[in-house]
């Protein structure tokens, strides 16, 4: 299949170009590198600069590189960037999808995967979260995604554009080749990993008083790798004739605390960490879990990488490979 990456520069966007690559896929990278590294577009893949609201740019490309399927992964993502500039995000997140949509309509492009976030949630009432549960996002980052979303729906019905939406926390790990360097760096293995090797002089913990085993905040992690091969998954049960569909993804099991994160870190590389109490941060719910059981059952996809010293240590090898 012929496949443009949206955001195939980036930390998630590289490693699905690996495996669609790796799966016999042709690949062009659409990217404006504006959070992008032109050295993470993998060997192989066509690469096109551009912006996602350069309409005219996306349907040549698709066009001109017979295009038959996107993954969408670009976009712009922090939350509390997205509470202090909400216009940034609706421009990008919805403003460019919508873009992308238009073109992918005009250069008769039928299937989608969208790199969705369970921040569409909220705060959910309930562990784990599952498909059916409330969206009611708390900031313009789940927001805009959720207004992504529900436009995909209206534009299957309307004009067969089928997709696949994939909602998930914390993607982490690295391959050989692809992992994490964002500019903040703002999740927390890279950023355990940085005072590892002194690049930070402290990890803050933010509150240890959680009604959690250890009292730290309890999250899902799931490796890059994982994470790549589910929008493999449904990219192809798309062209198999699946209908569209949205699913979580997540470790499939319990997750784990920020302690255990750190512990863990401690574990891979042999070296002390400093940490530092801090205050809860508002709106830091206890404990984020996602339920993979619907995927699991309709496209036979399941982790494989879950445990966190596996995460870890990729990341810490990705780490000393680019020092």
């Amino acid at each position: 299949m012929k496949v443009m990456v949206t955001g195939g520069a980036g930390y998630i966007g590289s490693v699905v170009t690996e495996e669609l690559l790796r799966g016999g896929d042709e690949v062009v990278v659409y990217d404006s590198l504006y959070k992008g590294h032109r050295e993470a577009v993998v060997e192989g893949a066509s690469f096109v600069k551009g912006d996602l609201l350069d309409t005219e740019l996306l349907r040549g490309t698709l066009i001109q590189h017979k295009v038959e399927a996107v993954v969408h992964m670009a976009a712009d993502s922090l939350v509390g960037e997205s509470v202090k500039a909400p216009a940034k995000y609706y421009r990008n997140n919805v403003l460019g999808g919508l873009s992308l949509l238009d073109a992918m309509r005009e250069a008769e492009v039928k299937y989608l995967v969208f790199s969705s976030t369970a921040a569409v949630y909220g705060e959910p009432a309930k562990q784990p979260i599952e498909e059916s549960d409330p969206t009611q996002p708390t900031n313009p980052y789940g927001e805009t995604k959720l207004a992504f979303e529900r436009a995909l729906r209206w534009y299957d019905g309307a004009y067969g554009l089928r997709f696949v939406s994939l909602r998930y926390f914390n993607a982490a790990g690295a391959t050989e080749r692809c992992g994490e360097r964002h500019s903040p760096e703002t999740h927390l293995i890279p950023l355990v990993l940085q005072a590892a090797v002194g690049q930070l002089p402290e990890v803050t913990v933010f509150g240890d008083d959680y009604p959690t085993p250890d009292g730290t905040c309890v999250r899902d992690y799931i490796h890059v790798v994982d994470l790549a091969q589910a929008h493999v998954r449904a990219l192809h049960a798309l062209a198999e004739g699946h209908e569209s569909a949205i699913y979580n993804l997540g470790c499939g099991g319990e997750g784990y605390s920020v302690k255990q994160v750190i512990d863990c870190a401690r574990r891979v590389t042999g070296r002390d960490i400093p940490v530092r109490k801090g205050p809860r941060r508002p709106g830091d719910p206890a404990v984020l879990i996602a339920s993979s059981a619907r995927i699991m059952r309709e496209l036979g996809w399941s982790p494989t990488h879950q445990k966190l010293d596996a995460i870890v240590e990729s990341a810490w090898r990705f780490m000393q490979n680019k020092r």
